[in-house]
């Protein structure tokens, strides 16, 4: 008979093979997300055995004690339908809710497939966050911007970025934006008008192509500019745009590129909805972080 699922933080090798996973399910992760994440938050990473074999995993990242994000959620397939993922869902769950304080705000971005699932867990539907892709020439066509100075994103300080950032993430996320802006493999970009920070986004290598993520920016006109410079990036390749449905700016900058729809994902909370600038939000950062 065997022995029951065994729920268990994960080693920091084991968050490679998750990673390698994800890249099985076509999700595409990032070059250093493994070791981006790892760094965020070690506790967050909770793996499943079964006779001693690790069989699934995922993340229950905790922001502090005010905002957490499932995310990862990866049963290997020999393994699914026999309510190991049930188990290792609710147990993810429950250790999340534990790591916040009482009453904070979970979120996830669910496969759509799953979308009912995750509603019995008590997840509400906030909307849907659909990834796009283009192609980018070698000499991806230089876009004119107008009043806005697109520079290095290190040439703001680190505190207006972070106060950025926080008008469209549910929770100060300092040491995750100190690693992501400054991975290796990726560039990170600001926009400047009038003296101040109006938007920033970063792009990062991944198994295939580039993705960028996040773009936040003031308008649509800051968002062009950035999506310009970072697409640059990725020149030869694919590039990747995880748009929020509830931000049609975003979907237009997408569609004025030719991007087409190729994957999405439900965003959903445990809790009350964060009040964020969704119109700032042109693309997400991260599916697996959020």
């Amino acid at each position: 008979m065997n022995t029951p699922l065994a729920i268990r933080p994960m080693t920091r090798s084991e968050v490679d093979q998750l990673v390698d996973w994800a890249a099985q399910e076509g999700w595409n992760p990032g070059r250093q997300d493994a070791e981006l994440f790892w760094a965020t938050d070690p506790d967050a990473f909770i793996a499943a055995d079964l006779d001693g074999e690790l069989i699934g995993g995922g993340a229950i990242t905790a922001y502090g004690d005010a905002f957490g994000f499932m995310g990862f959620f990866i049963v290997r397939p020999p393994f699914r339908g026999q309510g190991l993922g049930n188990a290792l869902w609710h147990a993810r769950r429950e250790r999340l809710i534990a790591r916040l304080r009482p009453g904070a705000t979970i979120g996830m971005d669910g496969v759509f497939a799953m979308q009912t699932y995750y509603a019995k867990g008590g997840f509400v539907f906030s909307h849907r966050d659909i990834r796009f892709r283009a192609e980018i020439p070698t000499r991806p066509a230089a876009v004119l911007a107008g009043s806005e100075v697109v520079v290095p994103l290190a040439d703001f300080s680190f505190a207006e970025v972070l106060a950025y950032d926080r008008t469209c993430f549910p929770a100060p996320r300092t040491s995750f934006l100190t690693g992501w802006i400054n991975q290796p493999a990726g560039l990170a970009l600001g926009c400047r008008r009038e003296g101040r920070l109006v938007g920033f986004g970063v792009v990062r290598r991944c198994r295939e192509g580039c993705k960028i993520g996040p773009l936040f920016a003031d308008d649509a006109q800051v968002a062009e500019a950035l999506y310009a410079g970072l697409a640059g990036y990725a020149a030869g390749g694919p590039v990747f745009l995880d748009v929020p449905e509830n931000n049609p700016r975003g979907l237009d900058l997408a569609r004025k590129h030719a991007m087409v729809e190729v994957f999405g994902c439900a965003r959903m909370y445990l809790g009350p909805a964060p009040a964020l600038a969704q119109d700032r939000i042109f693309g997400v950062t991260t599916f697996e972080l959020g």
